[in-house]
């Protein structure tokens, strides 16, 4: 295979990730295709998992951790009666428990008490660092690891299946939510312990009904119309600001922006703004400061005169 001719690409590709492959994998698969300069997905998805990884490329990078911050939803299988070193069905059997007889009302209560502002230990397999080394790197060699608790949000948690020792779930949650580390806790809180049998991403903020492509659909869709069908299905990167405060911005107060000067904003102090110029298009991030001026805080490669 020869050298790939990289180009300048720029938008969001709303990945369905298949099963057994880490998000890198997924994300350098997708940047091969369309044969982009640059890329980068929103938030690792375990290799288990399947679901929507927001696919960044080009300009779009740019606000890839504005999508990673996004809140987030997915449907869980978990099988109680075993706890791994994982968290989930990837990992070594640690522990295994008899199962107590649960009736739906039993298992909705302890699942009341992850509601809200909720602390957790991250799982040790994870790609949290730890003195600039993933704790999975850490964990892999033996090494003995302590993983703090941190506070996350469980916004909401529904259980749509119980059938003798699984369990399916319904979360929707914050960033930073381990599903994995709630799954366990949940089997501890049960007195059986318990581990992800099966897990998928169903939004991130802001695409809360997203029309997902498969990497064979990708494939699918280069093959029988090369790189204008691949373009065709990219959405914009304005699509990924769909949650944040727009400032429409005239002929000159874009000239402004572009050249990295404030403009008038009226308003409470927003630590994100969306910068849109006077066709439509965002020209990139901006802040409001206690003064009512909005500054340009990062542009786009079309939103800025450098």
């Amino acid at each position: 295979m020869g050298r790939i001719a990289w180009r300048p690409v720029d938008g969001i590709v709303l990945l369905d990730k298949p099963a057994g492959m880490s998000s890198n994998a997924a994300l350098q698969a997708v940047r091969r295709l369309y044969r982009a300069e640059k890329g980068g997905h929103t938030g690792a998805l375990d290799p288990l998992a399947t679901g929507l990884l927001p696919v960044c490329l080009g300009e779009a990078t740019k606000i890839a951790g504005l999508l990673l911050a996004g809140r987030k939803a997915y449907e869980a299988g978990v099988v109680l009666g075993a706890t791994t070193d994982t968290d989930d069905a990837d990992g070594q059997v640690l522990r295994t428990r008899p199962v107590p007889a649960l009736d739906r009302a039993t298992v909705e209560a302890a699942l009341r008490s992850f509601l809200g502002r909720i602390r957790q230990r991250p799982p040790i397999y994870s790609a949290l660092k730890q003195g600039g080394e993933p704790l999975y790197a850490k964990a892999r060699r033996g090494e003995a690891i302590e993983v703090p608790e941190r506070e996350v949000e469980v916004e909401a948690i529904e259980l749509l299946a119980l059938d003798g020792d699984r369990l399916r779930l319904a979360v929707t949650c914050g960033s930073g939510t381990y599903i994995r580390s709630l799954a366990r806790d949940l089997g501890e809180a049960l007195g059986c312990g318990a581990h992800i049998a099966s897990l998928r991403r169903t939004w991130v903020e802001p695409f809360d009904q997203p029309d997902m492509a498969s990497l064979d659909q990708l494939e699918a869709l280069a093959a029988a119309g090369g790189e204008a069908a691949l373009d065709a299905r990219l959405l914009p990167v304005d699509a990924g600001l769909a949650r944040f405060p727009a400032l429409v911005l005239d002929t000159a107060g874009a000239a402004r922006v572009a050249h990295g000067q404030p403009v008038p904003s009226p308003g409470p102090v927003l630590e994100t703004l969306n910068l849109v110029g006077p066709d439509g298009r965002s020209l990139g991030l901006g802040r409001r400061d206690e003064q009512g001026q909005a500054w340009p805080r990062r542009l786009f490669r079309w939103g800025s005169a450098a």
